[in-house]
């Protein structure tokens, strides 16, 4: 069964860094996609990142802010971000497309203080 499990969120002041991490239950090689995925009280999930075997994309919102990678020897999709700010408090999932599915994690809550 596949698994994906986020960690990482908390609570951080304006400006600060988190760094998120998404935990796959099967080898990350499995996915042709993985990204990262934001959903605010009151609002719609959006896109925020994604990352192939070669690229990387980032939502302009977040684009040199943060930055997506990730370990396949340990099957880890990681979400660095700096500069935070209050807008970008949500709930942060992970999400792996393959071929047989598209997974969701339960997501991390991310909570930015002005």
């Amino acid at each position: 069964q596949v698994q994906l499990v986020e960690s990482g969120g908390g609570l951080v002041q304006y400006g600060g860094s988190l760094r998120l991490s998404c935990a796959a239950s099967v080898t990350i090689h499995s996915f042709y996609r993985m990204g990262w995925y934001r959903q605010a009280p009151g609002k719609q999930r959006e896109w925020v990142a994604t990352i192939t075997a070669g690229t990387t994309d980032y939502a302009e919102s977040v684009k040199g802010r943060f930055t997506i990678s990730r370990d396949t020897t340990k099957n880890v999709l990681y979400l660095q971000m700096n500069s935070l700010k209050p807008e970008d408090t949500a709930v942060y999932y992970c999400n792996g497309e393959a071929i047989y599915g598209n997974y969701w994690g339960q997501g991390t809550q991310v909570a930015v203080s002005s």
